[in-house]
């Protein structure tokens, strides 16, 4: 079941981001200075003030009492342009349930309920590139950070329905 995400969630919403950010970019092992991010980044009280922040909307996919998946929304962050819409910041799936439509489903779920353009960013060499040009984003463009000494180089891509 997707719905709105609430406090009681986010100690469960902290642990989730772990579990999915590490997977995904501690691809060589465990690093200090990736500890050192993850820990202090996603806590629960990160995400009871995205809670509270009416810029953000949170959204979780739950089943008896089991967090699966959530994706989160900003809907003042921009890219290039006001017609790229808003940014979906995070779409994270526990492993348990990828390849199942979940994030296909907290996708729409979006899209019905804030409109049909945004952007998202995701670094290049994460799987998930393929699944977003998949369900027809478009590509527009390049993001980067520096993360520790190094640039971290990420696709930008774009949802609109004509």
């Amino acid at each position: 079941m997707i719905r709105d995400a609430q406090e009681k969630d986010c100690i469960n919403l902290a642990v989730l981001s772990l579990q999915v950010w590490l997977k995904t970019y501690a691809i060589e092992g465990i690093r200090t200075e990736y500890s050192q991010y993850v820990v202090s980044t996603f806590t629960e009280l990160y995400f009871k003030d995205l809670l509270e922040n009416p810029d953000y909307h949170l959204l979780v996919s739950a089943a008896e009492g089991v967090l699966q998946g959530f994706i989160l929304i900003n809907l003042q962050s921009r890219f290039e342009s006001e017609a790229n819409g808003f940014e979906i910041e995070k779409l994270y799936i526990h492993e348990k349930f990828t390849g199942k439509g979940l994030g296909r489903q907290l996708i729409s779920n979006i899209e019905q309920r804030f409109g049909n353009r945004f952007w998202l960013y995701t670094w290049v060499e994460n799987a998930s590139n393929e699944f977003y040009k998949h369900l027809g984003f478009r590509n527009i463009g390049r993001l980067s950070f520096e993360f520790h000494h190094s640039t971290i180089v990420n696709n930008v891509y774009a949802f609109s329905r004509r």
